[in-house]
């Protein structure tokens, strides 16, 4: 049977006929949505960035907010070095990814950002470069920037954190940008050739099924061409755990997050691209959910529930 969904995989295998791996690097950059002394910011946050888990601590550096953009750019190689090393001996990686993964890795000035894109591309080749970050970081400046990268690499994407179709969740969550924002950042690389990728989060606090559905419509709308779906998960040291102790907020079982998320990619445009379907936080930060399977068999589960029921990725569209 033909695929339910249109996985990640199977994008890689028909744009570059074979298996591509990201190394996921720490930039250093810091976050408009939190605080100087690293509070506030958005609910679900706890401050420590997303990173490789097979990254070494000791190459990221503390006190990001001291570090110069010298010393941020030999972080960054050393952290490439690793995980070159690292996915050839696992994997035997041929061919990479550059990934921005950290924060938010346009938040900088556009004179940092030139430097620290341009010498640490030099550490490639690489197939593609992918940059994280939040839609109210995207200028007319760092897409001309970004795009000026297309002349180095196959592709150049853009991951945007979304979260939520619906303006009143993202004001509850604390992002502090609204989906028009996104609309708005989403539509300007569009018009550059750089690629879209949509983070979402299912299960948000006081969202159901509608809200799912306005979630898809909103991607589908801009011509997202990737999506990463996100369970809702509580880290420590969060306002989100402090709702969940309190008993306000609770998380998805696997059955629930599985029923969401084919709700969702049933509305989602069948040519978007599917890149991750649930998070893989670590335990040292994780409250809930705790007795959570692996994605292996999330993904077991989801796919073999839309073959027993007929469904596929947009037959809601």
């Amino acid at each position: 049977m033909s695929e339910v969904y249109r996985s990640y995989a199977t994008y890689l295998h028909e744009e570059y006929q074979g298996r591509l791996y990201r190394i996921g690097v720490d930039g250093q950059f810091s976050c408009p949505n939190r605080n100087s002394d690293g509070s506030g910011g958005c609910a679900f946050c706890d401050g420590t960035g997303t990173i490789a888990a097979y990254q070494n601590p000791q190459d990221r550096l503390v006190g990001i907010s001291h570090a110069s953009i010298e010393e941020r750019i030999s972080q960054i190689k050393m952290q490439i070095e690793h995980g070159k090393r690292f996915l050839k001996r696992r994997y035997r990686a041929e061919q990479y990814s550059l990934y921005f993964q950290a924060y938010t890795n346009t938040y900088d000035t556009l004179e940092h950002l030139t430097m620290l894109y341009n010498q640490v591309l030099e550490e490639g080749p690489f197939v593609e470069l992918i940059v994280s970050t939040r839609p109210d970081c995207i200028t007319d400046e760092i897409i001309t920037l970004l795009q000026s990268y297309q002349n180095k690499v196959k592709k150049v994407w853009v991951e945007l954190g979304l979260q939520s179709g619906n303006d009143e969740t993202l004001a509850f969550i604390g992002r502090n940008h609204d989906v028009s924002s996104y609309i708005s950042a989403a539509n300007s690389l569009h018009l550059a050739d750089i690629g879209v990728c949509t983070h979402v989060i299912l299960g948000l606090p006081g969202e159901n099924r509608r809200d799912i559905v306005q979630t898809a419509a909103i991607v589908n709308g801009v011509g997202s061409e990737a999506v990463k779906i996100h369970n809702l998960h509580i880290c420590q040291s969060t306002r989100l755990q402090d709702w969940y102790e309190m008993g306000e907020v609770s998380t998805a079982s696997f059955r629930r997050h599985v029923e969401q998320s084919i709700w969702f990619l049933r509305h989602l445009n069948p040519s978007i691209v599917i890149e991750r379907m649930v998070c893989e936080t670590p335990e040292y930060r994780l409250v809930a959910p705790r007795a959570f399977p692996d994605k292996h068999q999330f993904l077991q589960q989801l796919k073999s529930t839309m073959e027993e029921r007929g469904w596929v990725q947009g037959d809601l569209v």
